[in-house]
């Protein structure tokens, strides 16, 4: 197993992963608007320090909601069958054509696609998992499915953990413009 030197997050090694936040799944997820809104947050800090946005689709539930594709510079998922994304050549050759090492995961659902997804990724990369930015239809299985990530080594954090560790420090004008994104 390859180890990152470190857990804590650097902008020229991170890149952001949405899985499968979908039309036909959102609706039926605990705490929708919250998640949604983070996740839009998160996108539009990503494109404020350019960071690159990986995004996956879950075959037969629909495109990304119209919140989060809207937002996103380029919209180009990785359609798949699998739960897991590392089990899809496609994701994993653009994580790779991406050259970083660092995977902030946010998404659908927290017990099933995301936590696959993220306890797969340790093998290779320092993965950040954004509790506040992933749900599950139950509020149950969301807390399974981070306390599994959890022992499994996956970093739990928050959106605003995530923008203020990328930013490093306040008073210039990156901050200024991310201020925005937390009030």
């Amino acid at each position: 197993m390859v180890q990152p030197p470190h857990n804590k997050l650097k902008r020229e090694d991170s890149l952001l992963v949405i899985v499968d936040i979908q039309e036909k799944l959102a609706p039926a997820v605990s705490e929708r608007q919250k998640v949604l809104l983070n996740v839009v947050r998160l996108v539009k800090f990503a494109k404020l320090i350019g960071l690159p946005i990986l995004v996956s689709e879950q075959q037969k539930l629909g495109p990304t909601v119209e919140e989060i594709k809207s937002e996103l510079p380029l919209y180009d998922p990785v359609s798949k069958l699998a739960f897991d994304c590392f089990a899809v050549p496609e994701f994993r050759e653009k994580l790779e054509t991406l050259g970083r090492r660092s995977l902030i995961v946010t998404g659908l659902e927290t017990h099933i696609c995301v936590s696959q997804t993220a306890i797969s990724g340790l093998s290779q990369y320092n993965v950040h998992g954004v509790s506040d930015a992933m749900s599950s239809r139950s509020a149950h299985n969301w807390e399974v499915g981070i306390e599994r990530m959890r022992q499994h080594g996956v970093v739990i954090t928050s959106t605003e953990m995530v923008i203020y560790e990328l930013l490093e420090k306040a008073g210039t004008d990156e901050f200024k413009a991310a201020l925005p994104l937390i009030k």
